[in-house]
């Protein structure tokens, strides 16, 4: 069983999108999407440099945008049942709801950019911004944050948890590290994502998703709220709503994984973050970051292997 999985902010790298724009139909997917929200989505990912595409209103909707890409290009010719399921790590939600069938793909830009736009009005209210606490054991790391006034705002399992917070406390944190944590390392985003903070933000989202029309996932979809397979469409949507000011449980979704019996994991776009997460939590899972469009063809591989797999029956007369 394969799981496709879309990572958030942080993943982005200046001109990552490049390669991208060679594959057929990208460059007028792009040019509709950015004409529709009113961003130059080739600009941004092409020619802009990294503290551009650190803008919360830029990256997000350039993230779901070159995953959609990535994803229409891999699964065009793919194989029913090639996928057993979806998720993503924060705004990658939304990549994973418009490729799991929840979410058109203009619906999907639209409702991102949206997303962006109402997450950093929230974010700059109060400096904010997160920090990536490497090693030590998951309740002590909490509870040192928990005490410095800062939320476990990413739990992402494999021995790493995102800490949100102000300027302040996040500078505490960088000079009185929690027992066993071997680094802390600021990460490329503008505000505390998943805390408190975001709440102007859910009120915005609220009212943006009242028009948006939602399926039922088409595969599984694998909630980062709290691990769980959300079989509603609307659900989902409500989720993606809270889901900005609530803290991602990634290592909720690869329990599930594990559970599901997941044995392959292909990232997305720019992908490399939840890859390497999986290599450490689940050992013996194959897993692939698409990068650029030369590993479509491994990706694809991967795919049809995994898809016959799946429909491949036992021989009971032996």
């Amino acid at each position: 069983m394969l799981v496709l999985v879309a990572p958030g902010q942080g993943a982005q790298t200046p001109g990552f999108l490049t390669p991208w724009l060679e594959l057929p139909g990208a460059a007028d997917r792009l040019g509709e999407w950015s004409a529709a929200i009113g961003l130059d989505l080739v600009h941004y990912g092409t020619e802009a440099d990294a503290e551009q595409i650190r803008d919360t209103a830029v990256v997000q909707p350039l993230l779901v945008a070159a995953g959609l890409v990535c994803a229409q290009a891999l699964l065009a010719d793919a194989p029913e049942g090639a996928v057993g399921a979806v998720a993503g790590h924060s705004v990658g939600e939304l990549t994973a709801a418009a490729v799991g069938g929840v979410l058109t793909p203009g619906g999907a830009m639209t409702l991102v950019r949206r997303r962006g736009l109402a997450m950093a009005e929230a974010a700059a209210v109060t400096e904010t911004g997160m920090t990536a606490v490497l090693g030590g054991d998951p309740e002590t790391v909490t509870a040192h944050l928990e005490k410095l006034g800062l939320t476990p705002a990413n739990i992402n399992g494999a021995g790493q948890i995102v800490a949100a917070g102000t300027a302040e406390q996040l500078a505490a944190l960088a000079g009185d590290k929690p027992e066993g944590v071997r680094m802390v390392r600021p990460l490329a985003v503008a505000g505390a994502f998943h805390t408190r903070h975001m709440a102007p933000a859910v009120a915005v989202l609220e009212e943006a998703v009242k028009g948006v029309g939602a399926d039922d996932p088409k595969v599984r979809y694998v909630s980062n709220r709290d691990g769980r397979v959300v079989t509603d469409g609307r659900e989902v949507v409500q989720r993606l709503v809270h889901q900005v000011s609530n803290p991602v449980r990634w290592d909720l979704c690869m329990e599930t994984f594990r559970e599901l019996g997941v044995t392959a994991l292909v990232e997305l776009c720019p992908g490399g973050t939840l890859t390497g997460l999986a290599r450490r939590a689940l050992p013996g899972v194959r897993t692939l970051a698409l990068k650029t469009p030369d590993q479509l063809d491994a990706a694809r591989e991967l795919l049809a292997e995994q898809a016959a797999a799946t429909v491949r029956q036992p021989d009971s007369s032996r």
